[in-house]
């Protein structure tokens, strides 16, 4: 295991995330030792999505009008319908994602969230995956899709959806223990 001390990871997230896409990365990176934000647009709680129902509730820790990627050594988008469809909608949460890849840090997107990558528009000849029903706007916006468990390009880690979480966790905690990386683009 990767020790992720002195390491401080955003998870971006609103309503209608997938729960375990959040849950499972956030306590793999806490196990890794990293400090994990919870980032969305307004304070309080989040509600999860699970088995088509809503779930639990989040405590929000930062608003996106509070944070910088400067605060981060990494970001890491849940997916679910509702949370990516809402966030690629606000030019804040876009800015924000679009920031880390101008910087060189590690992203990481799973089942719907790469579609937030297609609105922050870094995903150019990069490889990805995605929840296959997203695979053309993936594709339409530059990157190069794979139906695989995990893909990794130069610091970006995508999954497909939960099944996929144990090797996007092994993935997105490998990643961020490596820190920035040169060929990150924006």
């Amino acid at each position: 295991m990767k020790n992720l001390n002195n390491k401080t990871v955003a998870i971006l997230a609103t309503n209608g995330f997938e729960e375990s896409e959040l849950k499972e990365p956030m306590n793999a990176l806490k196990e890794a030792g990293a400090e994990v934000h919870i980032v969305s647009e307004k304070t309080g709680t989040i509600k999860a999505w699970k088995d088509g129902n809503w779930s639990n509730e989040y405590q929000v820790d930062k608003t996106i009008d509070q944070v910088s990627q400067d605060d981060y050594n990494a970001l890491v988008l849940p997916g679910g319908v509702i949370n990516p469809d809402t966030l690629r909608r606000n030019e804040d949460a876009v800015r924000f994602i679009k920031s880390f890849f101008a910087n060189k840090k590690p992203v990481a997107a799973i089942c719907h969230a790469p579609w937030l990558l297609a609105e922050a528009g870094v995903l150019q000849d990069r490889k990805v995956t995605s929840y296959d029903s997203i695979k053309r706007d993936i594709v339409n916006a530059g990157a190069m899709w794979e139906d695989s468990e995990v893909v990794v390009d130069e610091g970006l880690v995508t999954s497909r959806n939960p099944n996929d979480l144990p090797a996007f966790n092994k993935k997105l905690i490998e990643e961020v223990y490596e820190g920035k990386h040169q060929m990150q683009t924006a």
